[in-house]
């Protein structure tokens, strides 16, 4: 929006043409999605706690956890507005990969959204049902995944790369693209939903893999850069940068409000959202193996809850002393604070190894 404004301005402010630049923009969509978080976060807080939407703790998990009963949750509501007004301000509003990302992530929350309406306001302790959400889920994400290779123009938009080696891929016919890209967006967006479990742990790597992801969006939409670095050149991309700089910023000030001990949980709404928004991008500049491997922890988590799963049917007994992971090590006595900085610090190491690919081959 305002790079139309800035546009027609440009020939009477000469000094607006800075506003071209895709890097000034995502400056400026992560700053603006950072000042609407903080500016907003106060006043949806107190209405959340008014309005007494708290969230309610399992007495089966770590006993930590009981004081957190009646902390206000759906604050993920706050990153959605956050993420899409900036996206909407600062994005060329004309970039179809602009608009795929903004609606799949928007279409994401409100399916927690309703999830988490119906678990703390309705009081009923089993939410959307697990079929209807991912009955949902599966129509956003097919749906999304049939648009990108619709529009699609050029090979490189559907074939499928391999990190680390030079022009290693796979072309992808209709249906292995759209089974793929289906299959990333959703389990992405339910990995960080499971990961959500403590104060500004699935926040924090969320926002880290963000950035590594507006980074391959960049030079994969600069056809120097990509020819440099080996990588497709995906003309349309480097828009991204914008979406995912309001990524960063929405989540660094949600993080504000979520850091330990938190004001306000992400519940549903956010989790599911920012899943399928890394999802979505990581389809769209083809780097699935990459996010999978930034992606780690995310990773971690719900091959945890898939093996606690299996084996207590298959055996009767548990793997971990509790899944998701993260509540293993609490449970084997580590303090909160520190399972959570430590699944930092993994994720700062794996988003690292993504980056590497960019040269590494």
């Amino acid at each position: 929006m305002l790079l139309w404004l800035t546009e027609a301005l440009s020939q009477y402010f000469s000094a607006l043409t800075v506003f071209q630049y895709l890097t000034v923009r995502g400056i400026f969509g992560v700053l603006t999605a950072l000042l609407i978080s903080l500016l907003i976060g106060p006043f949806m807080i107190r209405k959340l706690s008014q309005y007494q939407i708290g969230q309610a703790v399992r007495d089966d998990g770590p006993q930590t956890h009981l004081s957190k009963a009646g902390t206000p949750t759906m604050g993920g509501a706050l990153i959605l507005v956050a993420v899409g007004v900036s996206s909407l301000l600062w994005a060329d509003l004309n970039n179809r990969y602009v608009w795929i990302a903004i609606l799949v992530t928007l279409f994401f929350g409100a399916i927690g959204w309703v999830d988490d309406y119906r678990k703390v306001v309705e009081r009923n302790p089993r939410g959307l049902p697990g079929r209807w959400k991912y009955f949902w889920q599966s129509v956003i994400g097919a749906t999304a995944a049939v648009a990108l290779f619709m529009s699609s123009s050029l090979p490189q938009e559907t074939s499928l790369y391999v990190p680390f080696l030079k022009n290693v891929s796979l072309t992808l016919g209709p249906v292995l693209f759209i089974l793929l890209s289906y299959f990333v967006i959703v389990g992405s967006s339910n990995a960080v939903n499971l990961t959500d479990g403590l104060d500004g742990l699935a926040i924090m790597p969320t926002v880290m893999v963000a950035a590594a992801l507006g980074i391959f969006a960049y030079v994969s939409g600069h056809a120097q850069f990509a020819d440099y670095l080996l990588i497709p050149h995906l003309p349309g991309t480097g828009e991204l940068i914008v979406f995912c700089g309001a990524l960063v910023g929405a989540g660094l000030g949600f993080l504000w409000f979520n850091t330990y001990p938190a004001q306000v949980f992400m519940g549903d709404v956010g989790a599911l959202a920012l899943g399928a928004a890394l999802g979505v991008v990581a389809v769209i500049v083809r780097q699935e193996i990459v996010l999978f491997i930034m992606g780690g922890v995310f990773v971690m988590e719900t091959i945890s809850v898939i093996l606690q799963v299996a084996s207590f049917r298959l055996t009767g007994r548990r793997i971990f002393r509790m899944a998701p992971l993260h509540h293993h090590f609490e449970l084997k006595g580590w303090p909160e604070p520190r399972v959570i900085v430590r699944f930092w610090v993994v994720t700062v190491v794996l988003v690292l190894v993504g980056l590497a690919s960019l040269k590494l081959r």
